[in-house]
């Protein structure tokens, strides 16, 4: 529709360019979490806005397709949704949702052909974030909006713990994570940033909403947590952790009363200046 695709990784080699740090294994798991954790935030904001029929909307790194259906479902019947990534699986089960291979850093995106432009949980990643922030904004039309959601992970707390060795450890591996986003070049506290980043990009009426979740066993953000555990095991173990200590903060993270805050999500919104 708007863009243009390119011959991409194969499966189980890095994708995005080696600087994202989440494996293939397991990524349907990671998923299903970050959809159910965060996907009722994401279409309430865009709600506000007013997406409808008619909008033609890009979905970058769309994962399992969820949010994809969703603006699918809202623009119909004449409103057109495309959902890329640099390994798809998301299905085109709408008539009006194409999905395809695409890398957002690389690629060329239409200038000033979309109405709607969202970026979940990806730019993070991205040592050039800024540069794909900016080729975003050229894509929107006058009037177009970009949403960006991104975590900002300096917050996260242990509330309650078994023991203080248990959240010692808990903190360990947040420590671990974190060291390893930066590693490969990532920044896991740029949410806070991107206001002011979309803001850098040109964009206008930028708002910008934290939002902070508890993390309990059975939640879908301690289940995130758990399953980066096995997902990330190379680079966690690269970055200090032992098996051992993966087998027992997992056991922690299953106690009943454990309690943890979140990441800050940090979900924002901006216009390109001009009428749709």
């Amino acid at each position: 529709m708007d863009v243009s695709t390119r011959s991409t990784p194969p499966r189980g080699e890095p994708a995005r360019g080696g600087n994202y740090v989440f494996a293939p294994a397991q990524r349907e798991e990671q998923y299903r979490c970050l959809s159910e954790a965060f996907h009722a935030t994401t279409t309430a904001r865009l709600a506000e806005i007013g997406v409808g029929d008619g909008w033609r909307c890009l979905d970058v790194g769309c994962g399992n397709g969820a949010l994809s259906r969703w603006l699918a479902d809202r623009v119909a019947p004449t409103g057109q949704v495309l959902a890329t990534d640099v390994d798809p699986i998301a299905v085109a089960d709408r008539p009006n949702l194409t999905v395809v291979k695409h890398d957002v850093r690389t690629d060329p995106v239409r200038e000033e052909s979309l109405d709607l432009i969202v970026v979940r949980l990806l730019l993070q990643h991205f040592p050039d974030r800024d540069a794909v922030l900016a080729k975003l904004a050229r894509a929107l039309k006058p009037g177009g909006w970009l949403q960006v959601e991104e975590f900002d992970t300096s917050h996260e707390r242990v509330l309650v713990a078994p023991s203080d060795r248990a959240a010692r450890l808990y903190e360990k591996f947040l420590r671990a994570k974190r060291d390893l986003m930066r590693s490969s070049g990532g920044d896991p506290e740029w949410g806070r940033r991107a206001a002011a980043a979309l803001r850098g990009a040109g964009l206008v009426d930028v708002d910008a909403r934290p939002h902070v979740r508890t993390r309990s066993p059975g939640s879908p953000d301690l289940q995130l947590q758990q399953n980066h555990t096995h997902q990330l095991r190379d680079g966690l173990l690269a970055s200090g952790m032992t098996d051992e200590e993966l087998a027992d903060v997992r056991t922690v993270m299953n106690t009943p009363s454990f309690r943890a805050t979140s990441s800050v999500l940090h979900s924002v919104r901006a216009r390109k200046e001009g009428s749709r």
